[in-house]
């Protein structure tokens, strides 16, 4: 599957007659909300764990030199925390275009803090996309990382961020923050 993923997400979900969606959230979208939203509050979904396995060669890295994002991967038993946004279904116009590098949009149990549950939707990097770069040791990917820098920015920032979201929200994160622990040690050498 081509990176490009804004037509297939425009034929993937018809909102015909919503007056909102939920999305859930669980890496930049945590720390940067670019868009509109009618509500914001914390949740989380079953059964998936977020992993540094998706390149970024539009954000965070170039073509020659791509930079590591996260995606989701499927765990039995995992539970990840992140952010549950309501918002219009004219937003995903910006969204499909800033998910657009291999993220397709599926639907979701989210569950809030309180208890209770709805149906969203979720960006979420496959391994069939082209730009998906798969796992490596944490030490490996703190050190890609460390290098890239993308038209948002800095590899390091995207990476620092989503760690001090997570820590805000109480989320533990081994695989994150062991990569923020040997970005850190890289840094000191």
């Amino acid at each position: 599957m081509s990176a490009n993923t804004i037509d297939i997400n425009r034929q993937r979900h018809r909102f015909d007659g919503r007056e909102s969606v939920w999305l859930f959230g669980y890496g930049s979208l945590i720390f940067k909300a670019d868009f509109p939203y009618l509500e914001r509050k914390p949740a989380s979904i079953r059964n998936w764990e977020r992993r540094f396995w998706q390149g970024s060669h539009d954000h965070r890295g170039t073509v020659e030199a791509p930079g590591r994002v996260v995606t989701l991967i499927e765990n039995p038993g995992a539970l990840c925390r992140g952010m549950g946004y309501l918002i219009s279904p004219d937003v995903f116009d910006h969204l499909d275009i800033r998910e657009k590098n291999g993220y397709l949009r599926f639907s979701t149990t989210l569950t809030f803090d309180d208890g209770d549950e709805t149906e969203g939707l979720v960006y979420i990097a496959t391994p069939e996309n082209t730009a998906f770069l798969g796992p490596a040791h944490e030490r490996d990917i703190a050190l890609q990382i460390a290098s890239a820098t993308g038209p948002s920015g800095p590899n390091r920032e995207y990476l620092v961020r989503l760690a001090e979201s997570l820590r805000e929200l109480s989320a533990v994160d081994v695989h994150i923050f062991d990569i923020e622990r040997y970005l850190e040690e890289h840094a000191t050498d």
